[in-house]
């Protein structure tokens, strides 16, 4: 018998975000949301779309109207991000000075695992940029679909559908592992993005009140930072601990000699 949304395995799914960012062509709204729909995703989430809603997304949508209906639309990907503790910004293309970047099928179990417990968002560009570098900030891994190297361009429904496909079988793989005990320990509990952004702005308020950081001539240096935490995936109590750090660095206390 084939495993359904409700079942144990696929339940994961339903903390999943597909975010869109500034989607140029309505008609790939609709597909994507057909994409998530044969996978088992429901949450899609529009940053400025250019033109929402649109008969075109509906017509294309063949089926998947309904998560159109349900679709959050937003100004920017901080708030398509809130309530998320992991975002994963697909990319077509190395760059430098980035994050962690891996394939997408491990990604999709990475997610997975995150997901059994707390919401994930799946962050894909426009079509002609793909992600900015202030998007990217926002997201704790980058992933890149292996596709031919002399002709990798794919088309922003066709990429959504290979990334849901990808966790759909993560799900799976994922439960036949518990049913033979050979599952991993229950994931952490992640910091939410907002929570992480406020390490942020704490830790470069900090770096120019000690003058470690220079408005002037900043250097990429917050840029640097994000990227190295980012790496860790901080955990909730990981930036409570930090910040505590940070609030003495610039009050310090002084504990009573005995």
């Amino acid at each position: 018998m084939s495993a359904t949304i409700d079942s144990p395995a696929l339940a994961p799914l339903h903390n999943f975000r597909v975010v869109l960012c500034q989607t140029s062509h309505p008609g790939n709204i609709g597909s994507a949301a057909r994409a998530m729909k044969t996978m088992g995703l429901q949450h899609l989430y529009l940053v400025k779309p250019d033109s929402f809603p649109d008969a075109h997304a509906t017509a294309l949508a063949t089926g998947a109207a309904d998560l159109l209906e349900q679709a959050v639309v937003t100004e920017t990907l901080a708030q398509a991000l809130e309530g998320c503790a992991f975002a994963i910004g697909m990319s077509a293309r190395k760059r430098g000075l980035s994050h962690e970047l891996v394939n997408v099928r491990s990604a999709a179990h990475t997610a997975i695992n995150v997901a059994s417990t707390q919401t994930v968002a799946l962050v894909f560009g426009t079509e002609m940029s793909g992600l900015s570098n202030a998007e990217l900030d926002l997201c704790q891994l980058l992933a890149m679909i292996q596709a031919n190297p002399a002709y990798s361009s794919l088309n922003l429904a066709a990429a959504v559908q290979i990334v849901c496909y990808e966790l759909r079988m993560a799900a799976l793989e994922k439960q036949n592992l518990q049913d033979d005990n050979l599952s991993p320990h229950a994931p952490p509990v992640y910091a939410s993005i907002e929570s992480v952004e406020g390490f942020y702005q704490h830790l470069q308020e900090t770096l120019l009140h000690i003058g470690y950081l220079n408005p002037q001539a900043p250097k990429k240096l917050m840029e640097r930072l994000r990227r190295i935490y980012a790496r860790i995936r901080l955990e909730k109590e990981e930036v409570n601990l930090l910040r505590g750090i940070l609030t003495l660095t610039v009050a310090p206390k002084k504990h009573d000699k005995y």
